[in-house]
């Protein structure tokens, strides 16, 4: 989980030092793009693969095909290496995702389960938060090739003891293939991922591009369906995305997901141009809004383990999410309102993860945990890449005369009331979104883990 999380934002600080050294600015974008692409696309093979062939056998796979994307990425002498490196590593690192929660899930009894979950959700946001930190202090202190070999111990150290973990015997299955399934789905998601990343930046939201992208989800959603329904063994577990109990906590990874990116990614940009912090004070500010999810996911963890009732967990979270948002979004900024206020956004949303994953895998059953778990990764990525693009479309858009075109010593020299008032409105908007939130995890039904 540490390296697939750390490694979808490592490289944000060290990508202009990247670029330096091999070229290639224009399409440095896609050393990021590539990698979350890639992971959101195989997310659902490693679920579907894992409940087949055995879960822990598959993450092993993962973290393989991993290891091999960062030694050609360390070693990569071009752009375009490097960013076929970072696919390669997206490819691994969906089975990382997803896998090492539904391990848990097969190992664990849902009571117990509480705990690691929040143990999951805290590592997630810690990984993703520090991972510009990280990369920044490595580019200063080594080169940028050192991202990579760092990956090697640790996933050397991850296979050996996943090597000795004894895991659940698989039912026997048969040997039929969802062939279209596994190629249409992940060519849907691909298709939305960069859409939503690309959408604003490579290309309008407005324009013919945007809208066949659009036409050609729609139309392979559509087909996907029909193939679904018709196949007898189905890829997808269509039958349980159907309950009530499966798709309102999906719903509210994909919310909270939204939130939480935009978060981390926007607030350091707005820190830096509304407040004039400089670039490491606005990682310290960083600081309050990873510990209160910390707190939030082991608080979470510890209180389900306890009453072993998940569902007033994210709903209260939630509430005190949206009231941090609002705070953000309407008191005069300063570093002491954005890490008061950021620590609140942080320990309501580290309440949502662990509770989420919990529902959907006890109502899964063991037969469907990597599926089902891969459904939850998913969700969280495309979550995390609407949320990032409508932040950025919505603020960017409220300060006059930026374009695509603009730089950051643009935004640096612009009217500094003008920008906070774009972030402010932003945060209110997030705001929104928090509390839609709260709406959704409150249709949730109530379960008790000891019932199964």
């Amino acid at each position: 989980m540490f390296l697939a999380a750390i490694d979808q934002t490592l490289l944000a600080a060290a990508t202009p030092a990247i670029a330096q050294d091999l070229g290639g600015i224009q399409t440095a974008a896609w050393i990021a793009i590539g990698y979350l692409l890639a992971n959101a696309a195989s997310v659902p093979i490693y679920g579907w693969l894992g409940d087949r062939y055995g879960r822990r056998n598959v993450l092993i796979s993962a973290l393989v095909v991993f290891s091999i994307g960062s030694v050609i990425a360390a070693l990569a002498s071009s752009m375009t290496v490097l960013i076929i490196a970072r696919v390669i590593q997206g490819i691994g690192g969906g089975g990382l995702m997803s896998l090492s929660q539904a391990l848990i899930g097969e190992l664990i009894p849902p009571r117990q389960r509480a705990r690691f979950q929040g143990y999951f959700s805290s590592l997630f946001t810690l990984a993703s938060v520090c991972g510009p930190v990280a990369g920044g202090l490595v580019v200063h202190y080594f080169t940028w090739h050192w991202l990579f070999w760092a990956n090697l111990p640790i996933a050397a150290f991850a296979i050996y003891r996943l090597m000795s973990l004894k895991t659940t015997e698989l039912p026997v299955k048969s040997r039929s293939i969802d062939g279209w399934g596994l190629m249409i789905f992940p060519t849907i998601t691909t298709l939305l991922i960069y859409w939503l990343s690309a959408g604003g930046r490579e290309f309008s939201w407005s324009s013919i591009t945007s809208i066949e992208l659009l036409v050609a989800i729609a139309v392979l959603t559509i087909a996907f369906i029909l193939q679904q329904i018709r196949t007898t063994e189905s890829f997808l577990p269509l039958a349980l995305l159907a309950k009530k109990e499966i798709y309102v906590p999906l719903t509210s990874s994909f919310l909270f997901a939204a939130c939480m990116f935009a978060l981390i990614f926007f607030l350091p940009i707005y820190l830096q141009l509304g407040l004039g912090a400089n670039a490491a004070m606005a990682g310290l500010l960083l600081l309050p809004l990873t510990c209160g999810n910390i707190i939030g996911s082991y608080t979470t963890g510890k209180v389900i383990a306890h009453t072993g009732v998940p569902k007033w967990l994210p709903v209260i979270g939630m509430s005190i999410t949206t009231f941090g948002f609002v705070m953000l979004g309407v008191l005069e900024p300063s570093s002491f309102v954005t890490g008061l206020f950021g620590f609140f956004c942080g320990l309501g949303l580290g309440t949502v993860m662990p509770s989420t994953q919990l529902l959907i895998q006890t109502i899964g059953g063991k037969a469907n945990l990597g599926r089902i778990t891969a459904m939850a990764a998913l969700f969280r990525s495309l979550g995390a890449s609407m949320g990032t693009a409508l932040f950025g479309t919505l603020t960017y858009s409220l300060i006059p005369g930026f374009t695509s075109d603009s730089t950051i010593v643009d935004l640096l020299t612009g009217p500094k009331d003008v920008i906070i008032s774009a972030f402010q409105t932003g945060f209110l908007v997030a705001g929104a979104l928090a509390f839609i939130t709260v709406l959704n995890a409150a249709r949730a039904p109530r379960i008790s883990l000891d019932d199964y």
